[in-house]
């Protein structure tokens, strides 16, 4: 890998197909999008003085995924843990939004395919890493292998002023919460002072996206009423393998890109698979998420993936 092009051109990639949107940290308003203009090179985002932080949003690696989706399912997630190593402004940590693995029925093999992921992302230069579970990662044995490899299925902390609740919607069927971790939400949600910015960190869509596909939370609107009692709530998710922007009341929920394969937009197809791969494109429709806190305007830029034998193919 020719680690001198990652750091000449990376930076640049990251405008290149990225947007920049004004979060709902702040005042929940929605999206606003702006140009790639907007991104300063060492973070993609808007820099400024004082307490200021940026974390990365990961998602949906599935490591030990084989097939035509992507027929480099084994260098995707090197080759990003490569690229943001090669920037000099590094995260303040970096979360990983689930499905880390993916699935096999078999425990001994879920155990490699953890083992090999934690190895890879060992590899990161960034000072804390976050891991949520996906229904890849802890469906079939409802998360016994995942917490023996990376801990508590949920989770919660605080950074900087900004309280972050990290949910598990994904080990249960239907991704289910339960009563248990529905009644630790709303403990840890009262415990957040009044006008704090919550930041939420789930698998799956809170929301009924689109239940057909299982693109949804049984008991999400549960969780949801619970974080409406807050005015500054942001949700970042995977699970969907794209893009995808909705509010419910004073929320704002964002999905990422998968670091796999690409999904269908909710219902644009009549059977929900992954898109095709293609050769000739340079991000494959993959990539990850910067996001920027800042006592202004918190802002995040989706970073394309970078393609790296691609780019550095001679022109025919």
């Amino acid at each position: 890998m020719d680690h001198d092009w990652i750091r000449r051109d990376f930076l640049t990639l990251m405008g290149v197909g990225g947007v920049v949107f004004a979060s709902g940290l702040t005042g929940c308003g929605g999206a606003s999008v702006s140009g790639p203009a907007a991104a300063t090179p060492a973070t993609g985002l808007t820099k400024a003085p004082g307490e200021d932080f940026f974390f990365l949003q990961l998602s949906d690696t599935h490591w030990g995924f084989q097939g035509p989706p992507n027929p480099q399912a084994d260098t995707c997630l090197k080759q990003t843990v490569a690229a943001i190593n090669a920037v000099d402004a590094q995260p303040d940590f970096i979360v990983f939004t689930g499905d880390l693995t993916h699935t096999t029925d078999d425990p001994r093999e879920r155990r490699a395919r953890m083992a090999e992921f934690r190895e890879i992302t060992s590899r990161l230069k960034a000072r804390k890493l976050i891991f949520l579970a996906g229904e890849h990662d802890a469906a079939p044995d409802r998360g016994e292998v995942y917490r023996e490899a990376f801990g508590d299925l949920h989770q919660a902390f605080e950074h900087k002023g900004v309280h972050f609740i990290a949910l598990d919607n994904a080990s249960a069927p239907g991704g289910a919460m339960g009563d248990a971790q529905l009644e630790w939400l709303a403990a840890e949600v009262a415990n957040v002072p009044a006008g704090a910015p919550l930041v939420v960190l789930a698998h799956r869509p809170l929301f009924d996206l689109y239940p057909a596909w299982d693109w949804a939370t049984k008991d999400g609107a549960r969780a949801i009423e619970t974080l409406s009692r807050r005015d500054k709530v942001t949700v970042f998710y995977g699970h969907i393998h794209q893009e995808n922007h909705q509010m419910t009341g004073n929320i704002a929920h964002h999905s990422a890109r998968s670091l796999v394969f690409p999904m269908p937009a909710p219902g644009s197809t009549p059977k929900r698979a992954p898109l095709a791969w293609d050769p000739a494109s340079l991000d494959h429709g993959l990539g990850h998420r910067s996001i920027q806190v800042t006592r202004m305007r918190p802002v995040f830029t989706e970073v394309a993936f970078a393609d790296v034998p691609a780019l550095t193919r001679p022109a025919p």
